[in-house]
């Protein structure tokens, strides 16, 4: 395994991330204890999870995923061995049967101290806002809608001051953003800079992949120069980037199969360009999956890949990404197929 630090800490973390939102629904907690048993004998030390998992959300499945988490933490003892990263759920309608009062003050230490008792612990190393709660394009919105009905009104210092005393008490150690902007991002850093007592977001969790590359504009930039170190999710883009839907296939218990609303990364040049990625990886020996990730793994503003599996088999060819080096030949092919098809599941 290989090892990063979040920045602006001293917290050591493995290149490759847990990601758990599958547990509770699509795996059972055996199943869910036996990835984290195995991912922590490979060497990754951070988890990722959120109070919304496991997803899609249901109010009968609410937060489950970190009360297996909990559970594992309490039968092996390996809380202090663990980087642990949580969320709280931003507004929306498929988040009414949480709480309906955003990031008020009251809202984040309710959802911290829910968080805290589900996964049998007395701190949370990263917390995180799940996704803004102003109008704003995240979620595979292609574009920004200024008609749309906004009602927000800042209330970053605030959200800040709630997190700061929360680190003060111990409860958490760092914070982070999620599905950002780079307006949100440097509205968040810039408060920080201002109001030094205000604590600084350290990362920031967006969607990067082959197939979602949105990240560098504007918001790499940001990272790099502001120290705010990129957690990719969906690097295989909800599966697609393991080559299994080519061909129109629908293979039995595959997320894209089970859930077909999430479509974010199947539209038609979705899948032209994830064949061209499948035949260059196929030409140079490799697994589509692990050249998916092996390039996420290579990027200068990622700090922790976040891998998730259904099976064992998928979460070991994940993890084992991370001894995957891409030749110059590699990468020249995969700029080509970007340049060809850039960006086609934003």
């Amino acid at each position: 395994m290989k090892y990063t630090r979040l920045p602006n800490t001293s917290i050591r973390v493995s290149k490759i991330c847990l990601g758990t939102m599958t547990w509770g629904r699509q795996n059972s907690i055996e199943q869910g204890h036996g990835q984290m048993d195995y991912a922590f004998e490979q060497g990754v030390n951070f988890f990722d999870t959120a109070e919304l998992y496991p997803v899609p959300a249901k109010k009968e499945l609410y937060a489950v995923t970190e009360e297996i988490i909990g559970k594992w933490f309490k039968k092996t003892g390996n809380r202090d061995k663990i980087i642990l990263a949580s969320k709280i759920a931003g507004p929306a309608d498929f988040t009414k049967f949480i709480r309906t009062t955003g990031f008020s003050k009251d809202s984040i230490i309710t959802a911290v101290e829910g968080s805290l008792k589900r996964l049998e612990t007395d701190y949370i190393d990263l917390y995180q806002l799940h996704w803004p709660e102003r109008n704003t394009n995240y979620f595979g919105q292609r574009g920004y809608n200024t008609d749309a009905p906004d009602f927000w009104e800042d209330n970053i210092h605030q959200v800040l001051e709630t997190l700061r005393d929360l680190v003060q008490e111990g409860k958490i150690r760092h914070v982070g953003l999620s599905n950002e902007t780079p307006w949100g991002t440097m509205r968040f850093i810039e408060e920080a800079k201002v109001h030094q007592d205000l604590p600084r977001m350290v990362t920031i969790q967006n969607p990067y992949s082959l197939l979602n590359r949105l990240f560098e504009v504007g918001l790499s930039e940001i990272s790099l120069r502001e120290k705010i170190g990129l957690l990719p999710y969906s690097p295989l883009g909800f599966g697609v980037l393991s080559g299994k839907y080519l061909g129109g296939h629908k293979p039995r218990k595959a997320r894209v199969t089970l859930f077909p609303n999430y479509n974010r990364y199947s539209s038609e040049n979705s899948m032209a360009a994830t064949q061209k990625y499948f035949d260059l990886a196929q030409e140079h020996g490799l697994s589509l999956a692990q050249m998916s990730l092996a390039f996420v793994n290579t990027r200068a503003f990622v700090i922790s890949n976040i891998i998730g599996a259904t099976t064992m088999e998928q979460l070991k060819e994940n993890i084992d990404s991370i001894n995957v080096e891409l030749s110059d030949e590699v990468l020249t092919g995969i700029e080509a197929i970007h340049n060809e098809i850039p960006n086609p599941a934003p």
